[in-house]
């Protein structure tokens, strides 16, 4: 080396201050961004050849999460949270993707562009929170809210004849009442208390103790808010006021780091580059793709989402998917007749429906040779209590709404409507009981006494199967005790846990576990998830939109695009219809909000 050089970095070194270390330019870290809105449904997403996925489901969500939590390359979480439209469960599962993430070690950073209660309870899930300057922060509190339509009927000139065994069973309430009756409301305040206690302000209070949030002071701040911004900051609802680009910008100091990389979109499924011109791999493309097979262990999560109907499942009238008997009968068949498959979770969304249609369904489970785990999302009540009473343990999430052991039938009564319209109808009949389900005149004193004994059977057979589930759990209890719980009461998941109804609160995951553990599969061993009913090809989906119910949401879209609250208010009316058929219904009230 030459004198110079070599005089020239001994004067450099005696110019650095002692202690201090030259480094070069470390690599930028690492920000996975994920974007979380709308209400994510439990059932796999149908894939479309051409674009994708239509729609990301709860499970990728929470896949993507957990891939972030594990990728060696990522130091930090980025979400962007606007419009959370879920129930209570889905939010538990993803507040406990959002704490496992944090266990790791790694921060999570939220940006809300405003939202109500749901999206600052996720935002409150992780460690720092932001909002621009001109956002508000809706949170006011909580409101349980029920959808009547008799009001709507007797313009129409339509009367709902309805019976119900169970004090408490509010299902036909919405079609024969204007109001919650005295017990429903009952029932429903205690529901909604726990929610509120427990799922918003405890929730709130836990994640905001370092900014000094007790539960009377979280109270406070709802009796006060909503809030624009600056306001939730200087009250410590929040930890920053700042638009994206700024609140990105500061990732830099938080994590100690001269340059962030933030990853749009992490792990997100991308749609495919498709030659239009080309046929034969159009067809291709429309061709159902088969999964590979794998003589690996697994364990099959059955989806048991939306109304509970005889028959194929199919899509609802305004949004989601219906829950049909021979769709799930043929994938518990499938998974138990799949020798790879170890196990069964049942993972139920349903406020229930037709009493012969969970009663099928019960039936398949009950006779598997397989172990089932049921796991309760944001509803599994009445007929979706049901079916998860044939597993050998049931959990639920925290805000899981459940119970409702109680039977509802009757009809809707016509006459009214067609006299308006001009329309007679003359009927000879032969036998006291032949106008049963007639849509022209009510039950008569006959047919009544005859319903409500169809009915009294339905719900004996529904309250000796909750006991024998409950037995076969581990959890014997008196028919007493029972009925001091059925009569159509619901209750939240930690309710029902507290009074024997389900065995655990936890997620999905924590079902999978146990159902791994009464299979015998060893820690070590590799396992996978068989996902059943398996989703509709674009194919299939393309051929059977030329059904009825297919060309009235077509033709429903651009309203309900429009007006999607709209959709939330009817969907009662699409459950009504489709459960016409069905002399006697174990089904929750069919618009019930709480939010």
């Amino acid at each position: 080396m030459p004198f110079r050089r070599i005089v020239a970095l001994t004067a450099l070194a005696l110019l650095v201050p002692a202690g201090a270390r030259l480094r070069a330019a470390e690599p930028a870290v690492t920000v996975a961004h994920i974007r979380l809105s709308g209400g994510l449904d439990e059932a796999p997403a149908a894939e479309d050849p051409i674009f994708g996925h239509s729609a990301e489901n709860l499970k990728m969500k929470l896949d993507r999460i957990k891939k972030a939590r594990d990728d060696k390359s990522v130091q930090a979480l980025y979400l962007e949270i606007e419009g959370i439209g879920t129930g209570w469960g889905k939010l538990d599962e993803l507040r406990h993707a959002l704490a496992d993430f944090r266990k790791s070690g790694k921060k999570v950073f939220a940006y809300l562009e405003g939202g109500e209660s749901k999206d600052y309870l996720l935002a409150v899930s992780c460690d720092e929170v932001a909002m621009p300057e001109s956002a508000w922060l809706m949170l006011t509190g909580m409101r349980a809210e029920v959808s009547f339509y008799k009001g709507l009927f007797d313009k129409l000139g339509v009367k709902a004849d309805m019976l119900q065994m169970g004090e408490f069973k509010g299902a036909a309430e919405p079609y024969t009442r204007s109001e919650m009756s005295p017990q429903f409301k009952k029932q429903l305040e205690s529901v909604l208390d726990d929610y509120f206690d427990k799922s918003l302000v405890g929730a709130i209070a836990e994640a905001r103790k370092g900014k000094g949030l007790t539960a009377d002071k979280v109270k406070k701040l709802i009796d006060e808010g909503p809030y624009g911004a600056k306001s939730a900051a200087a009250v410590g609802l929040i930890d920053r006021v700042a638009y994206a680009a700024d609140f990105k910008a500061s990732f830099k100091a938080t994590l100690k780091a001269d340059e962030v990389k933030i990853v749009k979109d992490y792990e997100k499924s991308k749609s495919k580059d498709v030659n239009l011109s080309n046929p034969f791999e159009l067809l291709k493309l429309l061709s159902p793709t088969k999964a590979k097979e794998s003589k690996n262990a697994k364990v099959a999560v059955i989806y048991a989402t939306g109304v509970i109907t005889s028959g194929k499942s199919s899509g609802s009238l305004f949004g989601g998917e219906t829950c049909g008997s021979t769709t799930m009968i043929e994938a518990i068949r499938k998974a138990d007749n799949d020798k790879t498959v170890k196990a069964i979770v049942l993972r139920v969304d349903s406020p229930g429906g037709s009493a012969l249609a969970s009663d099928l369904m019960w039936n398949e489970l009950v006779k598997c040779k397989k172990p089932v785990v049921a796991s309760m999302s944001d509803t599994a009540a009445s007929g979706g209590y049901y079916i998860s009473m044939a597993a050998k343990k049931i959990y639920a999430e925290p805000g899981t709404l459940t119970g409702s052991i109680g039977v509802v039938g009757g009809k809707i009564v016509l006459g009214g409507l067609e006299k308006k319209v001009g329309l007679t109808t003359d009927v000879i009949t032969r036998g006291a009981n032949a106008g049963i389900f007639s849509t022209t005149t009510p039950f008569s004193d006959s047919e009544r006494k005859a319903m409500t004994g169809l009915m009294k059977d339905t719900y004996d057979g529904f309250v000796n199967k909750a006991l024998e589930g409950r037995k076969r759990a581990g959890h014997a209890m008196t028919r007493e005790q029972l009925l001091e719980l059925a009569g159509g009461r619901v209750w939240t998941g930690r309710q029902a846990k507290a009074n024997g109804l389900v065995d655990e609160v936890g997620t999905v995951g924590d079902a999978i576990l146990a159902a791994r553990k009464m299979a015998g599969v060893p820690e070590g061993d590799a396992l996978e998830i068989l996902e059943l009913p398996e989703s509709r090809s674009f194919l299939d989906a393309l051929l059977e939109s030329r059904s009825d119910s297919d060309t009235e949401a077509r033709l429903l879209a651009p309203l309900l695009r429009e007006f999607p609250e709209l959709a939330g208010s009817l969907r009662g009316v699409d459950a009504l219809l489709r459960l016409r058929g069905e002399p006697v219904w174990v089904v929750l009230p069919c618009r019930v909000t709480i939010r």
